[in-house]
């Protein structure tokens, strides 16, 4: 029985893990923050890179020779600081956590490194895929079935299927109960 429990916790803590494991991707790998060398350098990175929610990307520059500010898309297309979301960053290697979905784009406002490509785009994902994530535990739903109840065979409604945090923390609940009444 202990060699059960064993394999249960550690399963619990490989899920758990995985899950919370977030990735700090250095901008530019061993190149860095700095004026590049090919207009196309930051996006070919970008392209080799996923990035989700909860992820972080440290760039690496030395204070005084680059800086790092977040801007709109129109304002990086541009090349412009003019609609700057949040602050320049000017000490170096800076870290930026992605705490939302969608596209980010940063650009170098330092005299013309941002025109001479010291800019990046980036598509930050809502999650990870990962196959040991604790959303993969759920039973998924086909993409054609409605999500409102429907009458089973005998013609009475039943209930929509809990959503995956619900049947995650009912799993952690149920598995821990079980680890506890064997502990007694």
């Amino acid at each position: 029985m202990a060699g059960g429990v064993g394999f249960v916790l550690g399963f619990i803590a490989v899920v758990f893990v995985q899950h919370a494991t977030a990735t700090v991707h250095v901008v530019g790998d061993t190149v860095g923050w700095t004026v590049p060398p090919g207009n196309t350098f930051y996006s070919d990175w970008a392209d080799e890179n996923t990035f989700v929610v909860g992820d972080s990307l440290s760039f690496k520059f030395p204070t005084g020779a680059h800086d790092v500010l977040k801007v709109t898309k129109e304002s990086f297309e541009a090349c412009s600081s003019d609609k700057g979301i949040g602050n320049v960053l000017t000490t170096g290697p800076a870290t930026v956590k992605l705490d939302t979905a969608g596209m980010h784009y940063f650009i170098c406002t330092v005299g013309k490194h941002c025109s001479g490509g010291q800019k990046l785009s980036i598509s930050v994902s809502a999650a990870s895929g990962g196959a040991m994530s604790p959303s993969s535990l759920a039973t998924p739903t086909p993409a054609n079935s409605p999500s409102s109840s429907l009458p089973n065979e005998s013609g009475s409604p039943t209930a929509p299927a809990p959503s995956s945090s619900t049947a995650v923390t009912a799993t952690i609940y149920v598995t821990l109960s079980a680890i506890v009444m064997n502990l007694f």
